[in-house]
């Protein structure tokens, strides 16, 4: 215990997925590290709640590039597949259209391949194609620039070739309209920027590179959900001697000198640190916890200047005796409106709440039976919406019962007779979103994934601000998503001083 204590101090800030990777990362290297979180669980996003002897898994449900999460485990001496139980998906995920199509997507490229066939056979050669492009980008993007720091201005300009000729300017539905003509196609390889918060008609095309991630790596479900994932990181930190704070809130990064000294937390103690992590929104940690400290860079005004990711309406359910109901229905199901341009310009650039809407469809109990009672079901359905920051927002004390009613609607004809067998509920708006993670504007994804908001321009895992303060999750570079969270802790671990060149 007395040599622990005199090890240099990290305290982390958040214990979502960013957060607890930052903190085995800091201790593997020999830090004492202490996680502090105003949840009641680990694992921020990606915690879940349990209602009635259902699971509903409140953020992501899906596992890409596993060997992310295999590579942080070696760093702390484990073996991630005998902590967790991951499971492959196969389809990943059906996407289905109004005049009745479906698209199964899969990882086996000739599977894929008879799947583009059959909606268009003359767009095979273009997929083809599209594969090539997203192949070239994932090395570029994914591997080179996502998992080192951006964080100097010569990071940037060293890139700058290559991002001009992979154009990186043109968006990502634009990149698919240039190798395929068929519309359903063209949303099939576009949206995935949806998953991250991003517009696919302003995203930088070089986020392709997820159809080759997909591909390459498939799509994984790890039983327990990443909530169980979450429970594993927070033990292993405190297996290496960290602590784990939850239910504890911090105030304030405090300074001292122009240095990261610590925090407050909003009982009013103080907790000493050599370095601080804040796994907190980017823009949460600038605004809120850096509030009595002059900022160059990430100001109130340049905060209220940057464009958003769109909020999050999240309807989690379970229904009674429905296990061997609507065999069709799979884990992922995506649900596409009529409109896909128009509803993507309504949520992200009007800030409107349409009466169409696209859903995501997660039924997790058809893989994991634990996330239900016996011969129940457990559902997630997510609807992109506007966040809370534009000019007239919606009022979610209105439109809450009366959007889930639409919602009910449209799944009707998904999952017919559903509503008559509702078990336990539970909603989150953009409302919740802001109150339960501090996220600014109520937003599912932080700050928008564009071309000047990426990489160099996006805020940096070494703050900008001052000395001895490092960011993590999805806020920071390489951006969010499971992977991208993963990765800005091994990019955080480049930076940080090693323990032993640290004096208290």
């Amino acid at each position: 215990m007395a040599e622990a204590a005199t090890r240099p101090h990290a305290a982390v800030v958040g214990a979502g997925i960013g957060g607890l990777a930052a903190a085995m990362r800091l201790g593997a290297m020999g830090y004492r590290v202490t996680v502090i979180d105003r949840l009641d669980v680990p694992g921020g996003r990606g915690s879940a709640i349990w209602k009635d002897g259902h699971r509903f898994d409140l953020g992501p449900t899906i596992v890409t590039v596993p060997q992310l999460f295999k590579e942080l485990w070696a760093v702390c001496g484990r073996d991630f597949h005998e902590d967790v139980d991951l499971r492959p998906l196969d389809p990943f995920y059906e996407i289905r259209w109004p005049d009745g199509s479906r698209f199964s997507a899969r990882q086996d490229t000739e599977a894929m391949r008879e799947e583009v066939r059959r909606l268009s056979p003359g767009d095979l050669a273009g997929y083809d194609r599209f594969l090539e492009d997203a192949e070239r980008r994932y090395w570029i993007g994914f591997e080179d620039i996502g998992r080192r720091s951006m964080h100097r201005f010569r990071d940037l300009l060293a890139v700058l070739p290559i991002f001009a000729r992979l154009r990186a300017d043109r968006s990502v539905y634009g990149h698919a309209a240039r190798r395929v003509r068929d519309e359903r196609l063209r949303m099939a390889l576009s949206f995935h920027p949806l998953f991250i918060g991003g517009d696919p008609f302003r995203v930088t095309s070089m986020y392709i590179l997820v159809s080759y991630l997909e591909k390459e790596f498939g799509v994984h479900y790890a039983m327990g959900g990443v909530a169980e994932i979450a429970r594993v990181m927070a033990a292993i930190v405190a297996r290496q001697g960290g602590l784990v704070r939850l239910e504890t809130e911090v105030d304030e990064i405090v300074t001292s000198g122009g240095r990261a000294s610590g925090v407050r937390l909003t009982s009013g103690e103080v907790i000493d640190a050599d370095i601080v992590v804040s796994n907190a929104d980017s823009g949460h940690t600038y605004s809120r916890l850096l509030r009595r400290t002059e900022r160059r860079r990430w100001s109130d005004r340049k905060l209220g200047r940057a464009r958003w990711s769109m909020g999050l309406y999240v309807w989690y359910f379970g229904t009674k005796g429905t296990r061997e109901m609507w065999p069709d229905v799979g884990h992922h199901t995506i649900l596409n409106g009529p409109r896909y341009g128009g509803l993507v310009r309504d949520i992200f650039r009007k800030g409107r709440l349409s009466d169409d809407m696209s859903l995501y469809i997660h039924r997790p109990s058809v893989t994991d039976p634990s996330a239900a009672p016996e011969g129940d079901d457990t559902f997630y359905v997510l609807s992109p919406v506007p966040h809370l920051g534009h000019d007239d927002p919606v009022v979610w004390d209105t439109e809450r019962e009366v959007y889930r009613q639409k919602v009910e609607k449209v799944l009707e004809s998904v999952i017919p007779g559903f509503a008559d067998r509702l078990g336990p509920q539970h909603v989150l708006t953009p409302v919740e979103f802001g109150s339960r993670y501090l996220a600014p504007h109520g937003t599912g994804f932080s700050i928008e994934p564009r071309i000047l908001q990426s990489a160099w321009f996006r805020p940096h895992n070494v703050s900008e601000e001052i000395d001895g303060l490092f960011l993590t999750g999805a806020g920071t570079h390489p951006g969010a998503g499971l992977p991208g969270v993963i990765s800005s802790a091994e990019v955080l671990a480049q930076l940080v001083p090693d323990p032993a060149e640290v004096s208290r």
